[in-house]
């Protein structure tokens, strides 16, 4: 089970840059023109996390493995790309696929950077996209309901609650509202995923702007900050230019001399990667001994049986039990053998809720 972040945005705000920096690599091309990016570019980025790094040294592991979360940059969309405008129809197809969006606006003013709407305006970019998804939202819904319609009327119970379901949905979207915003009955989640409608998905606001505004913003990125908060959405400020000059460099000391002269504590991509994770709704948990100590990704709200067979099929399968040592139990006595010794190992049953940091050892029966 993967989980991945779909880079969006109209053509020439710096997504193609953003995610070359991202995945260090140049897999993505990058040019001045729309649609340089025609089919959707890949890859797996690990998640920063010191709580792995610190584990693995108390285990004396001999490897240390991260989590990891995976990026999609998807070609560029323009206005009318609901109905097939530019590579609209396979812009909308590749973001159907991905489990939560990344939508990057220009925040920034370059003369020698054209832009498709004449001039910088992130709010008004922002809304051209979303507009362009809720209208294919629309379509898809409209095209659905007839149909099902007359299955509810001929009685059949799950097409009834299905309509329920599609016509409140459909309403939000008329009043222009995306569908992330409707409200949903208790046990209605997985029926809400399953229509795969594109403004269902989770969003955050990636701003780009000039290397002089990336530590503090710009009145842009305050006014996409500020249209987020509205939209039930999150907002982060990021410089594809640094972020693509730091990926050039060799070493940790010296990306920590280039961030510290740009007057910045951190990458901006690494509160990007930790953003998506928790725009994913995600946490970490981690299994640890000699030969590795390793990060694993799980949704919010997963029991120890469905956290054991992130790791293989069989410890779902077979789950005795999860011995677990939460993670600050962990550091301060010394590590598997001090917490077991201070009584602070647990052993968790079928309907634990694996926790963020907990450090777990599953024992299971094939």
């Amino acid at each position: 089970m993967g989980f991945n972040c779909g880079i969006v945005g109209l053509p020439n705000v710096g997504k193609s840059t953003l995610f070359n920096a991202l995945t260090e690599t140049a897999a993505a091309e990058t040019a001045n023109y729309p649609f340089c990016t025609i089919e959707p570019n890949t890859g797996r980025v690990a998640v920063p996390d010191e709580r792995l790094d610190k584990i693995a040294e108390m285990a004396k592991s001999a490897k240390v493995l991260p989590t990891f979360l995976e990026f999609v940059d998807i070609a560029g969309l323009v206005k009318g790309a609901s109905s097939g405008e530019g590579l609209g129809n396979q812009f909308l197809g590749n973001i159907r696929e991905v489990d939560a969006i990344l939508h990057v606006l220009r925040c920034f003013a370059d003369d020698d950077i054209t832009h498709v709407e004449g001039g910088v305006d992130p709010q008004r970019d922002a809304e051209t996209v979303e507009t362009e998804l809720m209208l294919a939202d629309l379509e898809s819904l409209e095209k659905r309901i007839e149909p099902l319609a007359k299955k509810a009327k001929a009685g059949e119970k799950d097409a009834k609650a299905s309509l329920d379901l599609m016509e409140r949905v459909l309403a939000v979207l008329q009043d222009g509202k995306p569908a992330r915003a409707a409200t949903l009955k208790d046990g209605e989640a997985r029926a809400f995923r399953q229509l795969q409608l594109l403004t269902s998905k989770p969003v955050l606001y990636v701003c780009n702007v000039e290397e002089d505004a990336a530590a503090e913003g710009n009145e842009y990125s305050v006014k996409v900050a500020e249209f987020a908060e509205a939209q039930g959405a999150g907002s982060i400020v990021v410089s594809a230019k640094i972020e693509s000059e730091l990926s050039q460099l060799g070493d940790a000391a010296e990306k920590a001399e280039y961030l510290e002269a740009m007057g910045l504590e951190e990458a901006g991509l690494t509160r990007l990667i930790r953003a998506g994770y928790q725009l994913l709704d995600l946490i970490t948990y981690f299994t640890a001994g000699p030969k590795e100590s390793r990060a694993w990704t799980i949704p919010q709200g997963t029991k120890a049986p469905g956290a054991a067979g992130r790791i293989h099929t069989d410890f779902e399968r077979g789950f005795i039990c999860a011995e677990t040592i939460g993670y600050d139990d962990y550091m301060s006595l010394g590590g598997e053998q001090g917490a077991k010794d201070a009584g602070k190992m647990r052993q968790e049953g079928r309907d634990y809720v694996v926790k963020d940091g907990d450090i777990i050892l599953y024992r299971f029966n094939v």
